[in-house]
């Protein structure tokens, strides 16, 4: 569960950036899923108080809670396609392999290709 400014929009760029599809769509709760029966999902809460974490974090900065990683094919079309639904990629890049990008309120997400 993502916490989010308007959890309605958030669930609708991560439907967009998995083609996942919406299941419940609220404007406190929106929840996605790859399928009705796929026995997991991604929930957003509305957080009227919703602070933007920094990525890297920062002294004295909101720090994110969490951040989620998505195994992908190749990663110059996983980006492109991630910034396109509305991602921006992230200023620092720690690793080679793997991208860092942020969601439209601050959540980082890694995009990487499994070397093995």
């Amino acid at each position: 569960m993502l916490d989010a400014p308007d959890a309605s929009a958030l669930a609708h760029f991560y439907e967009r950036l998995l083609g996942w599809t919406v299941y419940k769509d609220t404007p406190g709760w929106a929840t996605i899923a790859p399928s009705e029966t796929a026995g997991y999902n991604l929930s957003f809460q509305t957080e009227p108080n919703y602070v933007r974490p920094v990525w890297p974090s920062e002294p004295g900065k909101p720090i994110m809670m969490l951040h989620l990683d998505f195994e992908v094919d190749d990663l110059d079309d996983a980006v492109a396609h991630a910034v396109g639904v509305g991602a921006e990629l992230a200023d620092v890049q720690p690793q080679e392999d793997v991208r860092v990008l942020l969601d439209p309120v601050g959540h980082p997400f890694c995009l990487y290709v499994d070397a093995d």
